[in-house]
């Protein structure tokens, strides 16, 4: 096998690995789908908007938009400083946002654990196919070596005799 041909052997087996982990990739997504509630959906959404940019900067602005409404405006300021109503709201977001983030990371650990099986799995394949094409090289070097011992042999008269 020359070097083109082995270089184009590479792509493909490369290709097929490719297009085997999209396939199980797939299929690990769609089981995911399927072993799920609405409701689990429904807190990896939350999760991921709760810790997300879009979050951080629009919860920013609501808070702004608290302090300066109790604080600066004129019309009737419905928590005035220290903000005891915002602290109260505050609260009750913290309260529930850790616990659906917290099952939302349950969630994702337990799909990842499954994940990693598999590639356990694809690994343990790989290394098995690894050993036994190593082994089928030393059985071809040993004939290699058998059959050059033959060809000195035969060509030698000495020992030919």
């Amino acid at each position: 096998m020359d070097e083109n041909q082995l270089k184009d052997y590479t792509k493909r087996i490369e290709m097929i690995i490719k297009e085997y982990e999209n396939t199980i990739e797939r299929q690990l997504d769609k089981q995911y789908l399927r072993s799920t509630k609405w409701s689990d959906r429904l807190a990896d959404r939350i999760a991921a908007f709760g810790g997300s940019w879009k979050f951080i900067m629009l919860f920013s602005g609501f808070l702004a938009l608290w302090i300066i409404t109790n604080t600066v405006l004129v019309i009737g300021h419905f928590d005035p400083p220290p903000f005891i109503l915002l602290n109260l709201v505050l609260s009750f977001i913290a309260a529930f946002q850790a616990p659906i983030i917290m099952m939302s990371q349950n969630r994702h650990a337990e799909h990842d654990k499954h994940e990693s099986l598999i590639d356990f799995a694809i690994n343990y394949k790989a290394e098995k196919e690894i050993d036994d094409i190593q082994q089928h090289l030393h059985r071809m070097e040993a004939d290699i070596i058998k059959i050059k011992k033959l060809l000195e042999n035969s060509s030698n008269p000495i020992h030919s005799r």
